[in-house]
């Protein structure tokens, strides 16, 4: 009787650890999309200037620095208007830095993609102008 409660439970172990494999694998091309628009390349090295860009991006944008560690290349912060947490992650790959952002409202992740590429496209303009010397 101890052997067939035994093959019992190891039947349903198996059982429910392949269905958590299965949605592992299912929401795993969800989340290869998610990173693909929450990161963007800019063409430039300088992983400081790219930091002090995400900084004052962010902050045009309503958000209030809580963390910056320019050595792990990560910028957190949050906006009381939109209720909402971002954290930007920089990093240099080669002659580019590989930006990566991701933001939660509410302890929810922000799926949207025009939400990330609004802050990419603030970003670009930022180090735009920083690198013609316009600010």
């Amino acid at each position: 009787m101890k052997q067939f409660i035994t093959v019992c439970m190891l039947f349903g172990l198996f059982f429910m650890s392949s269905c958590a494999t299965t949605r592992a694998l299912d929401s795993q091309q969800s989340q290869v999309q998610t990173r693909n628009y929450q990161t963007k390349s800019f063409d430039t090295s300088d992983k400081k200037n790219v930091l002090r860009n995400v900084i004052a991006t962010m902050q045009d944008l309503g958000f209030i620095i809580e963390k910056a560690d320019e050595t792990l290349g990560t910028v957190s912060g949050y906006s009381f208007k939109n209720k909402t947490n971002m954290t930007v992650t920089v990093r240099q790959q080669g002659k580019q830095c590989i930006v990566r952002a991701n933001a939660e409202i509410n302890n929810t992740a922000v799926t949207e993609p025009l939400a990330y590429q609004n802050f990419f496209n603030a970003l670009a303009q930022s180090l735009f102008l920083t690198a013609n010397d316009v600010l």
